[in-house]
């Protein structure tokens, strides 16, 4: 009973608060309204706590809370004395990919042996697809130069982190999601260099040993270390295995504060723009994604995974290699933007997989 209790009782204290910033706005109250905006998310993060069909929502909404208090209080998430917050998110990142190799083992990988076409499929076409609507719709906007490359470094980006928890909601193979998720992002060193000169070369000056340098301290020496962290000591250090996920969320949470904080000023004046090219690239890479699965005759549930890993990309690597870049307050404006939307049609997505079980004919 207690538990059915508190998803409405934070649901009356949501709605109080999205009342609250309404009158606020409109008595131009703004500052005002940035807080309670974002205690209207906080709010709302556990409403869908204790929803289970809404539970991924949970993170989306935490998400969106840092992103309101970035866009009204930038000075909190830019610099502190003379320190720039911008130089935490290599770091941020490696912390990223360490959880990611510490829940890692060489079991995930024999997925390549007992279905590589699903593999290759599902890595091709994240590869191709994503990087070629990204350069489309680079092309077909009027945005900056550095603003555009930004677009098409999330589609050369490898598959996103959340994917893997999307891919289960959505009944699809796990194991598969798994398995592309682990070699989009152990070959990205060497691919995303080589599309970004080929796709960006004529807006930003692309170095592809540099980015490949760059990429491989953020991914393969961080997931290398996971890896024999979790052969070494995994179960070990129990308080640590619990912790890590946590880790990670508060690790995203704060990468994707800091760009948004960073580029704030872009933002308010393209964001409205940027965030409808975000959907369409999103959307699209869902739709191909699975319907390049249905090309090559894949069950159901191979096309679910493969249109999950295609359509969820690594902001956080796109938001790296931006800062390795120096213009983290430009061509990280997309990551910013992308990360947290990924997240609510990704979980959209599954949600509507989820109570439609996958029936193979």
């Amino acid at each position: 009973m207690e538990r059915k209790r508190k998803p409405v009782l934070y649901s009356a204290i949501a709605v109080v608060l999205a009342t609250l910033t309404i009158v606020l706005w409109l008595t131009n109250n703004i500052t005002l309204a940035g807080w309670s905006l974002a205690l209207f998310f906080l709010s709302l993060a556990f409403v869908f706590r204790g929803i289970p069909l809404l539970k991924g929502l949970s993170f989306t909404a935490i998400i969106l809370a840092s992103v309101v208090l970035a866009m009204w209080h930038p000075e909190y998430f830019t610099n502190w004395g003379n320190f720039s917050l911008s130089s935490t998110i290599i770091p941020f990142i490696q912390l990223l990919m360490f959880g990611m190799g510490s829940s890692m083992s060489v079991n995930d990988f024999a997925a390549v042996v007992k279905s590589p076409k699903g593999v290759v499929i599902g890595v091709a076409s994240q590869f191709i697809i994503m990087p070629s609507l990204g350069f489309i719709l680079s092309n077909v906007t009027n945005f900056p130069s550095e603003i555009a490359a930004g677009i098409i470094l999330i589609g050369c980006s490898p598959s996103g982190l959340a994917s893997n928890v999307m891919a289960y909601l959505s009944k699809a193979n796990l194991a598969l999601s798994i398995t592309i998720t682990s070699i989009t992002t152990l070959i990205a060193p060497f691919v995303t260099p080589l599309l970004m000169k080929l796709f960006a070369g004529a807006l930003i000056e692309i170095d592809v040993l540099k980015m490949m340098w760059d990429i491989f301290k953020m991914i393969i020496l961080p997931i290398g270390a996971g890896l024999i962290f979790n052969k070494l000591l995994k179960g070990k250090i129990q308080w640590l295995d619990k912790a890590m996920p946590l880790i990670s969320m508060f690790a995203i949470t704060a990468i994707v504060t800091i760009i948004v904080a960073s580029g704030r000023d872009n933002l308010l004046k393209i964001g409205l723009l940027l965030t409808v090219v975000a959907i369409a690239h999103n959307t699209f890479g869902y739709l191909l994604g699975y319907w390049s699965g249905r090309l090559f005759n894949m069950s159901e549930r191979d096309c679910r995974t493969i249109a999950i890993e295609v359509g969820m990309q690594n902001a956080g690597l796109a938001s790296g290699i931006a800062k390795e870049l120096g213009k983290i307050s430009t061509i990280g404006l997309a990551a910013a933007v992308f990360g947290p939307l990924m997240n609510i049609t990704g979980s959209a997505l599954a949600s509507w997989w989820h109570n439609r079980p996958p029936v193979e004919k």
